[in-house]
């Protein structure tokens, strides 16, 4: 949560009844926040009474895409299709508007990375023919739609679609999906810069985005009564060699695919923030319809003096549940074999954990004590240390506790083992959502297709929930 202190109207907490919400509000009235409530009964409650409830994750976006293709007719095309039009030979770009990071990992045959607020930005220098057919693709639909509408938006002269449910439908086509690919965007030149300002003005215009002043921005960034989010919607490299101090890397397109892991608090401000304004523009746009308070700092990066780098997270928020824990080196855990227990997320602690090291969920820890060994000293680790830490300071048990210093980050940077594989298990790993393509081969294609469901399903859940703050008509 990146919520300021002092500037929630409310926090409510909530949970399936396992105690977890009571935990959680008590730990922010410690951290200073206040006004938190718990919401009586849990997520179950608050369904017998009729409100709507959902599953799976980054629902707000992938609701919000499927609304859009529904409302504006956002075209498309089958995965046959496309791939009958390449054995043809046509003039065809075909753009991956995923992470990098996901488009390296799978990827459609012919297809570039270009990630969701990158394509208006690049392409001019990508498309300069008008009668190139494009098509936008990622995993699964959400930044398809997106990314095509974001072209048709800005009025690119070309045909634009999005492909029909990406690379899983790729996949249960039969057709060869790629892993490693390479290609990236070009960079852009000044005239492609121009026209990439013409195309986004258009955008902003009609969804009435506005434009702050740096001066607006220092005011807002004073007050203590709202919060603020200051984000840079550059591609990654690009934040790290310079970024605005405050700022948060948030890339564009992943902002827009994934709102809830950049924005928890509804009715704060969103400020964006690039180098020519086009990406900040065409992501605000989407914010806007989206229903968030979203504006673009006139001038992004000008005359300030920049940072570089990742800002190191901040871990004063909270003071420790008890006591500051005896903390253990590599080297010293590695001469004095000990009980890891490892708080990582599943999939952190399944590409690479200390040997021997017990698998275990945070929330869980003290139940899940009753599993582990009985002998011995405990020593806690997570990817950095800091959640064990904390977690150590918590934990109210007889046996001497440690923290790993570092993490196991610190265990891989001193030349130590890892393994990977999940281990042995004091906690089931049910503490992240596991992708289709993360799926055993045998199961794949069914969560492949259960999963395409879920998401064209969501405009009809949401078109029956009267909080819905989608709003796609212009300004």
């Amino acid at each position: 949560m990146r919520a300021r202190r002092g500037a929630f109207t409310s926090a409510t907490c909530c949970d399936a009844g396992e105690g977890l919400a009571e935990r959680a509000a008590a730990r922010l009235t410690e951290g200073g926040y206040t006004d938190v409530s718990l919401l009586a009964g849990g997520v179950a409650a608050w369904e017998r009474v009729g409100f709507p409830v959902y599953s799976g994750v980054h629902v707000p976006s992938k609701a919000f895409a499927e609304v859009v293709e529904h409302d504006y007719g956002t075209p498309w095309i089958s995965a046959e299709e496309l791939a009958e039009r390449q054995k043809r030979g046509e003039r065809i770009a075909i753009f991956d508007s995923r992470s990098y990071e996901e488009y390296h990992s799978n990827s459609i045959p012919g297809a570039i990375s270009v990630p969701g607020a990158e394509l208006v930005y690049r392409f001019q220098e990508m498309v300069p023919s008008q009668d190139t057919f494009v098509v936008v693709n990622c995993g699964g639909r959400t930044r398809s739609i997106i990314g095509a509408q974001s072209l048709i938006d800005a009025q690119a002269p070309n045909r634009i679609v999005s492909l029909k449910d990406g690379t899983m439908a790729w996949h249960l086509a039969g057709l060869g999906v790629v892993a490693g690919a390479t290609a990236r965007a070009p960079e852009v030149s000044a005239a492609g810069i121009a026209v990439a300002r013409q195309r986004a003005d258009v955008v902003a215009r009609r969804y009435g985005v506005p434009v702050i002043d740096r001066a607006t921005l220092a005011e807002w960034q004073r007050e203590a009564d709202r919060t603020l989010y200051l984000l840079d919607v550059r591609e990654p490299a690009e934040y790290r060699a310079g970024h605005l101090p405050g700022s948060v890397m948030a890339p564009g397109g992943q902002l827009v695919q994934e709102t809830d892991s950049w924005l928890g608090v509804w009715g704060a401000r969103v400020v964006l923030a690039d180098d020519t304004g086009v990406r900040a523009r065409m992501t605000a746009s989407w914010l806007r319809r989206m229903g968030w308070d979203a504006v673009v700092l006139e001038g992004g990066l000008d005359g300030v003096e920049l940072e570089r780098g990742e800002p190191a997270p901040k871990r004063d928020n909270f003071s420790l549940a008890g006591p500051e824990p005896p903390t253990i080196q590599p080297v010293e855990l590695r001469a004095n074999p000990a009980v890891v227990v490892d708080l990582a997320l599943s999939r952190a602690h399944h590409q690479g954990h200390i040997p021997g090291a017990w698998f275990a969920i945070r929330a869980r820890l003290a139940a899940a004590l009753d599993r582990l060994p009985a002998e011995g000293e405990l020593v806690l680790t997570s990817e950095d240390g800091a959640i064990a830490r904390f977690a150590a300071a918590e934990l109210r048990t007889r046996r001497p506790v440690k923290v790993l210093t570092g993490g196991t980050a610190a265990w891989k940077a001193a030349g130590l083992p890892l393994d990977t594989g999940m281990g042995p298990l004091a906690s089931e790993p049910d503490d992240v959502s596991v992708s289709a393509r993360d799926r055993p081969p045998s199961e794949r294609e069914r969560y492949m297709r259960e999963y395409l469901a879920w998401e064209v399903e969501l405009v009809n859940q949401i078109a029956r929930d009267t909080d819905c703050r989608f709003r796609l008509a212009p300004a």
